[in-house]
């Protein structure tokens, strides 16, 4: 029926060798006499000693060995990412000079979907006099004026101070960095000269360095990430009015539950448009709340009817069993003043017996014929009956 002659676990059979082999090394170093050693071994804590001592010089050559080659690591990684900064900072850099010259707002070409009149509002029929008596097909503008000449040649100016202004502030950054990357590079070859002799120096001085180095790479981050905010900014206020102006004019703000059916399908709702229920739907909505209510409460009822019955339940076994341990305890008294009273009489018996064996069986005293032991050698005994001694002398 049951499959008994299994095969043992090779992992149980391993671990019961592994232990019985280790009993077997214990047992031999105790038993034998060659080689068991009374006290401390010293030889044997010399050599840990020793053993340990080399281990430790061994672990700091290796962590020496190994720090010098990160810090060379770590001053090529910086010159890396300090040349890749600055390749992205160009590249940024003519990126958004090609945009401010090229892209400009108001050499778009683009329509707006939005303004139905950009034709009529681009090119105004009174560009530089507003005098009511001219109409829109007045001449206002001849071929090579310029109006806003004097308004253009002062931004042209502020645009070109500026430009001058970055490339200086770039150029002293980039001279500076250069700086900083040349003194770094003499500051480790001049450190790793003299490694041997002065360690503490040689990590100050990089840490220095490295600190310097990388607060000019953070400024110069955070100068250009500040500009490049400022541009988003107005990128983003500029789409932010674009987007107000379409919402106030479309019908997306409309509370209007028609704008949201489809002019083909009426059953059919744009969720892109849609904004507010019908009364029917929130009538229905309502109704089925309701409705969920309802069967919530009926659940409690339920389930507060059921915790009832379960309490009852549980005071009548309680009860239940009070009561059995009140026989239990009835039952156990009665036992007990039974075993009592059969004690007594078992105590009666005995002493019945003993006063009747003291009193009757063993009344005849023995005398001193009896106990003389040359008495009992020359004169045998009479054949007439001999009562039994007395227990106490048996």
């Amino acid at each position: 029926m049951f499959k008994l002659d299994l095969p043992p676990d090779p992992k149980e059979v391993a671990a019961i060798e592994a232990r019985r082999n280790r009993e077997k090394e214990r047992r031999s170093q105790i038993f034998n006499v060659q080689n068991r050693v009374l006290g401390v071994d010293v030889a044997a804590l010399n050599s840990q000693v020793e053993e340990r001592k080399l281990w430790k010089a061994t672990e700091q050559n290796r962590e020496a060995a190994y720090g010098t080659s990160q810090v060379q690591y770590d001053v090529v990684a910086q010159m890396q990412q300090k040349e890749e900064a600055e390749r992205s900072r160009h590249l940024a850099k003519k990126v958004q000079e090609f945009r401010e010259q090229k892209q400009q707002l108001k050499n778009r070409q683009e329509c707006s979907l939005s303004d139905q009149n950009q034709g009529w509002t681009e090119f105004p029929g009174q560009a530089g006099d507003y005098s009511p008596g001219y109409g829109l097909a007045s001449m206002q503008c001849f071929a090579g004026e310029d109006l806003h000449r004097a308004t253009d040649r002062r931004m042209q100016q502020e645009q070109y101070r500026y430009t001058l202004e970055k490339q200086i502030q770039e150029y002293q950054q980039a001279r500076l960095g250069k700086q900083y990357t040349d003194q770094l590079s003499d500051q480790l070859r001049l450190a790793m000269d003299a490694k041997a002799t002065q360690p503490a120096k040689l990590e100050e001085a990089y840490r220095k360095a490295v600190s310097s180095l990388k607060a000019n790479a953070n400024k110069a981050k955070a100068a250009e990430l500040a500009e490049q905010k400022r541009l988003e900014n107005e990128d983003q206020q500029e789409a932010n009015f674009t987007e107000i102006q379409n919402q106030i004019t479309s019908d997306l703000l409309t509370e209007n539950p028609r704008v949201a059916q489809h002019s083909v399908n009426p059953r059919q709702v744009l969720a892109y448009c849609w904004k507010v229920m019908t009364p029917e739907q929130r009538a229905a909505i309502t109704k089925a709340q309701e409705k969920q209510r309802h069967e919530e409460e009926a659940q409690r009822q339920a389930k507060r009817a059921l915790d009832a019955e379960w309490e009852s339940q549980t005071s009548c076994l309680a009860q239940a069993i009070v009561d059995l341990e009140e026989q239990e305890r009835q039952l156990c008294a009665e036992f007990q003043r039974g075993l009592g009273s059969f004690n007594q009489q078992l105590a009666k018996e005995q002493k019945a017996q003993e006063n009747y064996l003291n009193s009757i069986i063993y009344t005849n005293q023995p005398t001193a014929e009896y106990l003389s032991p040359a008495v009992q050698h020359q004169q045998p005994l009479s054949s007439g009956w001999f009562s039994l001694p007395h227990r106490g002398y048996e």
